[in-house]
């Protein structure tokens, strides 16, 4: 019954659609309506201040790219409300269903790996500020964030060339919400989630120690700070991008490991449609993090690597008289 294209057959349609009943359709139709009243004058106003200004750190430049992931796929978000306040009935051409499935993972892991480039780079200038200062330039990281959506164009491709292309009429697009149920599918999504989760933790686990080690009582305001980007950062992927991961796990093990009951098949549809929601919550958050972060991250490098240089600077002149 389900086909590689995105499409849905009307028979299958039941199964699929049980939980979308009027005011669960009204409900996250309105939820859209929502996210792209938030989303597209922030991401549009946060794109605007990246380029009338000069950018001078990797931060910006991962920034930027997470603005353009979000625009990208808000302005398909209409798609989303009108195939829910008509019932989960797809009205528009087949590949536009297929663009929306595209754009909508294109932009999740796009903005997963992004936010892990930027923990990275927390990283290294707050705790290496000095040894990292030759590769924490723009222009290398314009080019990593070239190569990763080199990467993850290439890996979505599958949903946009399908190989079964045959149209089905009176379907509905599952290619918003759901995905192929395979092995391959369960262990890639655990990857693929699973490296940028673990760098996100140990990024800002290490930071948190090399802040508690800092003792002197005027580093308080940068501590706050740094600890306030942290705190916002982990909120933000825990709430956009775990659950949605989480839900997928369940939902490809469930198929694969044998038959389910329709009680279950409704469930696991309706715990992907909310945590596919949720995850849409991030192209809303991420203007707040971009004029969150921005001034808060400049003023900590700053200080922390001003502190840095002084200590090697004294380092360096003890060595001095000792040789002498």
């Amino acid at each position: 019954m389900k086909n590689t294209d995105g499409l849905l057959s009307k028979k299958a349609k039941k199964s699929f659609c049980s939980t979308s009943m009027p005011f669960w359709n009204i409900a996250l139709s309105t939820y859209y309506i929502l996210i792209l009243i938030i989303a597209v004058p922030g991401n549009v106003l946060a794109l605007w201040a990246f380029f009338h200004q000069k950018i001078t750190s990797p931060t910006k430049v991962f920034l930027s790219g997470l603005a353009v992931a979000d625009i990208s796929y808000v302005l398909i978000l209409p798609l989303r409300i009108v195939y829910h306040l008509m019932a989960c009935r797809w009205p528009f051409e087949l590949v536009l269903c297929r663009i929306t499935g595209f754009l909508f993972h294109l932009n999740m892991y796009c903005s997963i790996y992004l936010m892990s480039f930027i923990s990275l780079d927390r990283f290294l200038a707050v705790v290496v500020p000095l040894k990292s200062k030759s590769i924490r330039k723009p222009l290398y990281a314009k080019v990593s964030m070239c190569i990763l959506w080199g990467i993850v164009i290439v890996s979505m491709c599958p949903t946009l060339f399908p190989k079964n292309n045959q149209a089905i009429k009176s379907s509905i697009c599952t290619a918003i919400y759901l995905e192929k149920s395979s092995i391959t599918a369960f262990y890639s999504t655990i990857v693929a989630f699973g490296i940028p989760l673990t760098s996100v933790i140990l990024s800002y686990m290490l930071i948190l120690l090399k802040l508690r080690a800092l003792k002197q009582q005027s580093d308080r305001q940068v501590k706050d700070k740094v600890r306030k980007t942290i705190f916002f950062i982990m909120t933000h992927f825990l709430v956009a991008f775990v659950p949605y991961h989480v839900s997928r796990v369940i939902y490809i093990k469930s198929h694969i490991t044998g038959p389910i009951t329709a009680a279950r098949e409704e469930s696991l549809a309706q715990a992907n449609q909310i945590t596919s929601a949720l995850a849409c919550m991030n192209a809303a958050l991420d203007p707040v993090m971009y004029f969150f972060l921005n001034r808060a991250n400049q003023i900590t490098s700053q200080r922390l690597y001003m502190k840095s240089d002084h200590q090697s600077s004294v380092s360096h002149q003890r060595q001095t008289q000792y040789s002498a």
